[in-house]
This record gives structure tokens, C-alpha cells and sequence, in this order.
């Protein structure tokens, strides 16, 4: 069976590597998340600093590794760059599930993050490679899609194996084991050149205000949907639901950020340019249901699926003009540069709710839900008036 790519045909096997690509991207500090807390018991002898470090240092060095991963695709070979980053990967992965020292396991989740951020550059990289147009979007779409499906089932997963065992936690880091399997189909499929007519090639370099616009774009999206997993267990609270039931509603969320994916070209033919705006006006919508002072089961739920449809549609779509913004040797560069933002965003997002709720000096947490509905429709009502001209608001025809 083979897919058509806009430039040709390629066997599904090979579509299937990329996929797998996709998918493990996810997994970085998702085992040691359910076992976080119990740490400190398994290591009483450990200081509070060295236990966080086990989730702190792999997010750190993901970013400086995606960094020069999108530097050394733009004259090395993507494939060798993509074996290494998942050996490692894996390698770090197994080393996680013997280690029974707490210096052991930081420095082998450490390499966790290093093999992660080679690899995440190419979980999209790869499609710009081999896709363009329509195709190319769409196949963003499906990325996104199961790299937020592998997020849910494997965080499921991760929960019920820890509560076994806890090194059995360590085990959703052997994954990569299947995309090493695959990247001899991928590497026997060569990438067509991208048409004399496509949108890269009428870039010469890296387009500096568009990727720049879209950093700060997608900070801005990023950092306003992630309270939804930071804060819900305390507003649910106040809903009178219990963890599992916040838990139901976070899970929601990532499903929610995943549907859009997979019919995304449907999408934006419905909305077309003003794709974005309506996303961000979902967005703001959810956002501001959690953020009532009396909130609900029904409006928590609501309120976590609009802000991840919202999140979900735009999402593969800045990782497209972010490609389609830099000629095609750098692509996999720019991709690299917007997509450091999600983790950026990740690691400054407590800090910075933390603070913009000193600030104001709220009272409880649903006034950060309310702060970020705020920003999102003041993007909405910018997106609302520039969409025609704006390249990084509005979508492109």
C-alpha cells in the first residue's frame, strides 16, 4: 500500500516509521510522574532538590538537543541523526528500568531528555521531508494526533504499572525499540524534491519575523492551555469531584487537542483563514467556563474539550508555517526553533502562574483560568482584525 505525499507515493511502512516518531516524542518525564511523590520513600536518604531533578533535568536538556538537532539536519544526514537520538533513547530507557541508586536514575533520565530532543525536531521534520501542500498539513495533523493519543494511553498505562512496581513505570521508555525496527523501510524511501511551485521554495532563508512571530504565538497558546493540567485537580475540588474524576477531565483535554488532527484539512476548508481566530475564541470560551467561582462537573468538562480543540487545530498548523517559512534544507531548523517554545512553556508555566496569581493577589485557583481567557480573546480580537494580512495570525490560502 502506498500514500500520496503531493510530490508522489510512498509505502505506508515508511509512513508508519514516521508515525512512531511521532508517538514516543511524548513519553520524556511521563514515568516518573506518578512516582514522583513516592520518591523520597524509596530514597529516604535523597534531599527534595536531587527527587526533582529526576523531572527537571530531562525537560532542560530536551531544549539545548532540539536545538542542535534542527542545526545538524540542516547538512547531516536525518536518518543517522534519528537512529543515534533513539538508541540513546532506548539505551537511557533500559538503563532507568535496572537503576537502583538515585544518581543512577537521574543521569540515566537525564539521557532521556538528550535522545528525546534529537528525535523531536524530526517527528516533524521528517513530514515536511517527505510531504507538501494539503498532504503535508494533514500528516502534521495526524502527528499531533498520535503523539497526544500515546500521551493518554501510555499516562494510563504508566499509573497502573507503577503501582506494580515502581521500575516498571520505566517500561513505556522501551518504545523507541519500535521505531529502530522501522527506520530501515524509512531509510530505503527517499524524500522527493519539494516542487519548483511550493511554498518553500520561495524562501532563501529562514524567514526571522514570521518563525519569530510564531514563537511567540505559540508560547502564548501553549502556556494558556496548559493550566487546564495544572490547576484542575484544585478547581475540581471545589466541584466536590474526586482525583480520578480531575483525572477523566485532564485526559478529555489531551483526547481533545488529538481529534482535530485527524481531520484537519476539513477544518480549515470550513473556516479557512479565520481557522485560527475561531480556535482561539474556543479556547477563551473553555477557559473562562473553568474559571467560575462555582464550577461544575459539566462546565469543567466543557470547558477542558473547547480549550483543547482550540489548541489542537492551531498547533500542527504554526509547526506548517513554521516549515513553509524557511527553504527546505532548514526547515527541520525553524521547526526545531518554534517547536523548543512547547517546552519552554512547559518548564516556566508554574512559575509563571504562581506569580501572576501573587500579582493580582488571587484568592483561589480559578482566577488563573480567568487570567488566561483574558489573553487568549485580546489574541482572538488582534487575530479578528489582521487575520487578512497577518501571517502568523491568519491561516494561509
Amino acid at each position: 500500500m502506498t500514500i500520496d505525499t503531493g510530490k508522489g507515493k510512498i509505502p505506508l511502512i515508511a509512513l508508519v516509521a514516521i508515525w512512531s516518531v511521532s508517538a514516543i516524542v511524548s513519553l520524556p518525564g511521563l514515568a516518573i510522574s506518578p512516582i514522583l511523590d513516592d520518591m523520597q520513600s524509596i530514597f529516604p536518604h535523597a534531599s527534595e532538590l536531587e527527587v526533582q531533578m529526576l523531572e527537571s533535568l530531562p525537560s532542560l536538556l530536551i531544549i539545548p538537543f532540539m536545538l542542535l538537532s534542527g542545526r545538524w539536519a540542516v547538512k547531516g544526514n536525518k536518518i543517522r541523526l534519528l537512529v543515534v537520538g533513539t538508541a540513546i533513547f532506548l539505551l537511557s530507557g533500559v538503563w532507568c528500568t535496572t537503576s537502583y541508586s538515585l544518581v543512577e536514575l537521574i543521569a540515566a533520565s537525564t539521557l532521556v531528555g538528550v535522545g528525546a530532543g534529537m528525535i523531536i525536531p524530526l517527528s516533524t521534520g521528517l513530514i515536511v521531508d517527505y510531504f507538501t501542500g494539503d498532504k503535508r498539513v494533514n500528516q502534521l495533523g495526524v502527528s499531533s494526533a498520535v503523539n497526544n493519543l500515546t500521551l493518554v494511553i501510555a499516562t494510563t498505562a504508566v499509573g497502573y504499572l507503577a503501582d506494580v512496581e515502581w521500575h516498571l513505570a520505566f517500561v513505556v521508555y522501551l518504545l523507541p525499540v519500535v521505531t529502530l525496527l522501522l527506520i530501515p523501510a524509512l531509510s530505503r524511501t527517499k524524500p522527493a524534491p519539494e516542487p519548483k511551485s511550493g511554498a518553500q521554495n520561495r524562501q532563501t532563508t529562514l524567514n526571522v519575523k514570521i518563525i519569530a512571530g510564531l514563537v511567540l504565538f505559540y508560547f502564548a497558546i501553549t502556556y494558556t492551555s496548559l493550566i487546564v493540567t495544572y490547576n484542575t485537580s484544585y478547581v475540581a475540588s471545589l466541584a466536590g469531584m474526586h482525583s480520578g474524576e480531575s483525572g477523566v477531565i485532564i485526559s478529555l483535554f489531551f483526547l481533545a487537542i488529538m481529534a482535530p488532527g485527524f481531520m484537519l484539512n476539513r477544518i480549515i476548508a470550513i473556516f479557512g483563514r479565520m481557522v485560527n481566530l475561531w480556535s482561539l475564541v474556543a479556547m477563551s470560551v473553555g477557559l473562562l467556563l473553568m474559571s467560575l467561582t462555582h464550577p461544575s462537573a459539566t462546565t469543567l468538562t466543557i470547558g477542558a474539550i473547547l480549550t483543547g480543540l482550540g489548541y489542537g487545530v492551531m498547533q500542527p498548523i504554526i509547526y506548517d508555517k513554521a516549515a513553509t517559512n524557511a527553504p527546505p534544507h532548514l526547515s527541520t531548523l525553524a521547526l526545531a526553533i518554534v517547536m523548543t517554545t512547547n517546552y519552554l512553556a512547559i518548564l516556566v508555566a508554574p512559575f509563571m502562574i504562581d506569580g501572576i496569581d501573587h500579582i493580582f493577589h488571587a484568592t483561589n485557583h480559578t482566577f488563573a483560568y480567568l487570567f488566561n481567557s483574558i489573553v487568549v480573546l485580546i489574541i482572538a480580537i488582534a487575530t479578528a482584525l489582521t487575520y487578512k494580512s497577518n501571517r502568523v495570525l491568519g491561516s494561509d490560502d
